[in-house]
């Protein structure tokens, strides 16, 4: 296991998850329309937010799950917040409602600087 492996807790995540360095994840979400949702908080997304994604704040309970409700579980959804942290948690609340191909921001959007 590596640092980073430790660091990012990626050891126990579910094989529906995938976590992308900011370069795949670019490559990836420029593939055409794609599901893509910031989970930070309203005030966050306001401050800044990468193009084209939605705002559902995983701090919101039942209005997260009943927003990702409306998008398809068998496409895949690409999510992000701040650090990493936050956005694995919601990776396997989505994995637990039903999708199965999620792709998460390694480092979330501290890094990305597109």
């Amino acid at each position: 296991m590596s640092i980073l492996s430790f660091l990012f807790k990626e050891q126990n995540l579910p094989d529906e998850i995938n976590i992308l360095d900011r370069e795949e994840y670019k490559t990836a979400i420029s593939k055409g329309k794609v599901q893509l949702v910031d989970v930070r908080t309203k005030g966050e997304f306001l401050s800044g937010h990468i193009k084209g994604a939605k705002n559902i704040d995983f701090f919101q309970g039942v209005a997260f799950d009943a927003a990702f409700s409306k998008l398809k579980k068998d496409a895949p959804v690409y999510i992000y917040c701040q650090s990493g942290n936050r956005s694995q948690k919601a990776a396997k609340k989505l994995v637990s409602l039903g999708f199965t191909k999620v792709y998460d921001l390694r480092g979330g959007y501290m890094g990305w600087c597109y």
